[in-house]
């Protein structure tokens, strides 16, 4: 018979009610137990709505790492807290899941994952894009060497005009940047392990304020305050890795362009290429003539409660506690997102100085 783990959330904001709490809710083998937030409010709604009896609520994070009977803690704070709190619940001898990106710094991404060695407990980052049935289906394409040697690479996180207002998306002290380590983060984590490649040489990065400073903005959630705006609005990066491949990648809240894609990525084998645009899509040469093959997603695969759809989050949480259950690797790794944040990091370096970034030497 299962354990039951019990599971303590810091952060009771936007990503644990639009993602962790509804997902978790729907294991067996979980309880909520504890919930704590700086806005108390917060954290009582969410013991209320998806607690287990008795789940109790904190306004610090460190009473909540007290209790010695929770197993795993979420961690789904602003950026600038996520390696203080993983690295705290860590030495607590907890499991950690903590949201994308993994840390505000390359740094403290690297402390994170030094943390988690010493402490022998589990360590994994948020990036449910994996989770996709398109993405699933890539991955397995990429594993069977159907692609060859991929070695160019397109990450796509481009919103025409999708600038986020609340919370603090657009606080550069607290987040630690816009758009790219915001979403450009998710694109840049699926394309590099589509290519199973984490060895990067050199990154090249620009970034812009063309669009933050004007008034009345056309925008999906409102018109944004200028004063506020403290991050790029766009930002793209191009990286060469150890073995000579390439990835470029664009970011971008406001930008004018049609060619939105979020999330997503295209690929360039020696034997074939793939792409998500509209869909999966798989490209080749055979017998001589080109070709396009269409993945039908609507068909197979099980999920893995009966009688219920599958979502991303609800496959990453399932994988996420079944690693912890049977002693698994997470199916994102604290070496990989670390990865991602530290060319997250050179690119913002890279704008910054207008030079190129030399990593790993």
């Amino acid at each position: 018979m299962s354990q039951t783990y019990k599971i303590g959330i810091v952060g009771c904001g936007g990503i644990a009610n639009g993602k962790h709490l509804p997902s978790l809710s729907k294991l067996k083998n979980v309880e909520l137990v504890a919930f704590c937030d700086l806005v108390p409010e917060r954290a009582e709604e969410a013991a209320a709505k998806y607690g287990s009896e008795g789940a109790k609520v904190y306004s610090d994070y460190n009473e909540l790492l007290k209790d010695g009977s929770i197993d795993i803690v979420h961690v789904l704070t602003p950026n600038e807290s996520h390696a203080r709190i993983s690295i705290a619940a860590l030495e607590s001898d907890k499991h950690v899941m903590c949201e994308k990106p993994m840390a505000k710094t390359a740094a403290e991404a690297r402390q994170m994952v030094e943390a988690a060695k010493k402490s022998g407990k589990k360590l994994t980052v948020g990036y449910n894009n994996r989770f996709r049935r398109d993405s699933q289906h890539l991955k397995r394409i990429c594993e069977a060497g159907t692609l060859g040697n991929i070695y160019y690479a397109k990450a796509h996180a481009i919103r025409r005009r999708a600038v986020p207002t609340w919370g603090v998306f657009l606080d550069e002290e607290k987040q630690g940047g816009g758009p790219l380590i915001d979403i450009g983060t998710h694109a840049l984590d699926l394309t590099l392990w589509m290519m199973d490649n984490y060895k990067p040489k050199v990154v090249l990065g620009t970034k812009y304020h063309e669009l933050s400073q004007r008034e009345n903005a056309a925008n999906a959630w409102g018109p944004w305050d200028p004063e506020k705006f403290k991050v790029e609005d766009s930002a793209f990066g191009m990286i060469v890795m150890e073995n000579g491949a390439t990835v470029v990648l664009e970011s971008s809240w406001a930008i004018n362009s049609l060619d939105v894609d979020e999330a997503k990525c295209s690929l360039s084998g020696s034997e074939g290429g793939a792409d998500m645009k509209g869909g999966l899509r798989i490209n080749g040469e055979e017998f001589g003539r080109l070709y396009t093959k269409e993945v039908d997603l609507s068909s197979g695969g099980v999920a893995f409660y009966e009688g219920k759809a599958e979502s991303d989050s609800d496959l990453e949480m399932y994988r996420w506690i079944d690693a912890i259950e049977n002693d698994l690797t997470p199916t994102v790794t604290p070496e990989q997102a670390c990865v991602v944040s530290e060319i997250l990091e050179a690119i913002y370096e890279s704008a910054r100085t207008g030079k190129a970034v030399y990593l790993n030497e």
